[in-house]
């Protein structure tokens, strides 16, 4: 039986299929009622769920006529989704965040099921036997220049 974050995480699916510029604004009170949860539970599903790393971008706006916007990053949109998919990875990153910025990149269709497992190896801190802060840091310069290389390879550069 699914949990109730995968039920959320379903039914806000659903919305930005069913839209059709793939974004979708939500309020969070009025999601909450109808899905009989605590908004916290909606901003657990948001943050955990519908991050840049899974090709999504949030925005928001407090306020009484606040809400949330929530955008699945389109191919159109490739090259603002690469930087953002740079920023990040940043000076440092965790082997977890870097297995999360691969999956999203094989799921907006950026790499292969080859490449995902590639890179997916290289990141992997079995293979870096690097110290930490070093390890993290390093993997993030490698992880730069993998995907670099790969979209450049991608657009016959």
């Amino acid at each position: 039986m699914p949990s109730l974050a995968d039920l959320i995480e379903q039914y806000i699916k659903k919305l930005i299929q069913e839209s059709e510029d793939r974004v979708v604004e939500i309020q969070r009170n009025e999601l909450a009622e109808k899905l009989r949860c605590v908004p916290s539970q909606i901003n657990y599903v948001l943050a955990t769920r519908f991050t840049l790393e899974h090709g999504y971008l949030i925005e928001s706006r407090r306020g009484g006529g606040g809400y949330i916007r929530i955008i699945k990053i389109a191919d159109q949109d490739r090259e603002a989704f690469y930087q953002r998919i740079f920023e990040a990875i940043g000076d440092a990153v965790s082997e977890s965040k870097a297995r999360e910025i691969i999956k999203a990149l094989y799921e907006a269709g950026s790499i292969t099921e080859r490449e995902k497992r590639l890179l997916t190896i290289a990141v992997d801190r079995k293979v870096l036997q690097v110290p930490l802060p070093y390890r993290d840091e390093l993997r993030a310069l490698l992880l730069k220049s993998m995907i670099a290389g790969v979209l450049n390879a991608e657009e016959g550069n």
